[in-house]
């Protein structure tokens, strides 16, 4: 299903249903793991892929371009609504499973999705598994000391059914990728239960990436006041990035810099943007950064160039993976933003694409 606006009665009924609870959905996964305990137990979790920044800074289409690899499964929207046992929902929907034209998603954004477009839903585990994190007015940073032997079990076993259940006959070889951009609010955490994981975040431009983030806040403000199943899927599926649902994450200092701020307005946003890329410049050395407008104007070889990074061959769908990144034109303007919160946002900017992945190096 291609978004909550696709969604019939029907669907909105079973959407209800499985998100009624979450022992509805860790039912469905018990009973998942003994029926296909032979299709998930010769799956390895091999050096899972995390796709993970601010929104709007190119996660979408850094996912979709890599998910072209049929050697990376990534979840994808006919996973929902059960999206914590997507082997067992697979079987049980085949039968009257829809076909659709790809249509441009919810943000209006000239990205174009269908029901087989990878998209983020591994944060359902997260809400599941650490559910003290999520707090009215924020979402709590998780440490590398946060650790939870049932919850980091349970994503294990589930990045490796959707490896199955992507891969098929491949699966041996098969790599999980996900794209959730709540994932920067837990990089010392993933190092720490996945170590050999690959942890990729996109950076973009701070006026432009602080625009964008305006400008969906302003949309899903819109979409959550007069779509009341809209603002329910998204909230069940963990997007509390815009709109009426908006919770920011609570990176360090950002508290103080937002005093006095509205999410209405561009500095709020330059003020999250600098508060959360502070903390991935503090995070492990070993994540890797790609700047969004680099990756964006170097075609095939900036992608061979994170492929290489992430231990991923390319193959055929080099092309259609190149294909995937456009350069977009500025659009921020100055948009009255403060201009000693742009300055500092473009110092750490600078810093960072400094130590960023050279992918348009010749």
């Amino acid at each position: 299903m291609s978004g909550a606006e696709d969604y019939s009665r029907l669907d909105r009924l079973v959407h209800r249903l499985a998100f009624a609870r979450p022992a509805v959905q860790l039912s469905a996964a018990d009973m998942e793991d003994g029926m296909f305990a032979r299709d998930i137990a010769g799956v390895a979790l091999d050096r899972p892929i995390f796709v993970t920044s601010l929104p709007r800074a190119g996660t979408t289409v850094l996912l979709t371009a890599l998910a072209k690899s049929p050697m990376l499964a990534a979840h994808t929207y006919r996973d929902m609504p059960f999206v914590m046992a997507p082997l067992l929902w697979s079987r049980l929907s085949g039968s009257f499973r829809k076909s659709a034209a790809l249509r441009e998603r919810a943000h209006g954004d000239g990205m174009h999705i269908g029901y087989d477009s990878p998209e983020a839903f591994e944060e359902v585990v997260w809400k599941t598994f650490w559910p003290g994190h999520y707090k009215d007015d924020g979402i709590v940073l998780w440490q590398a000391t946060d650790r939870n032997a049932e919850g980091e079990a349970f994503l294990a076993r589930h990045m490796r059914k959707i490896v199955a259940l992507r891969c098929g006959k491949n699966a041996t070889q098969g790599r999980y990728i996900s794209k959730n951009n709540a994932n920067i609010a837990r990089l010392p955490l993933i190092a720490q239960a996945f170590p050999d994981a690959r942890i990729v975040v996109p950076v973009r431009s701070p006026l432009e990436h602080a625009a964008s983030l305006l400008r969906q806040h302003l949309n899903f403000l819109d979409q959550h006041g007069r779509e009341p199943f809209v603002r329910r899927y998204m909230a069940d599926i963990g997007h509390l990035e815009f709109g009426a649902l908006h919770r920011p994450i609570a990176f360090p200092g950002f508290a103080e810099r937002a005093r006095g701020l509205d999410p209405r307005d561009i500095d709020y946003w330059l003020a999250y943007w600098i508060a959360a890329f502070n903390h991935v410049a503090a995070a492990d050395p070993g994540i890797i950064l790609v700047s969004h407008e680099a990756l964006a104007g170097s075609g095939a070889r900036g992608v061979t160039r994170l492929c290489a990074a992430i231990g991923v061959e390319p193959g055929p769908e080099l092309s259609a993976m190149a294909a995937a990144f456009r350069e977009v034109a500025p659009r921020a303007g100055d948009h009255g933003a403060d201009p000693t919160l742009a300055a500092e946002a473009e110092t750490l900017h600078a810093r960072l694409v400094a130590s960023s992945l050279m992918v348009n190096q010749t």
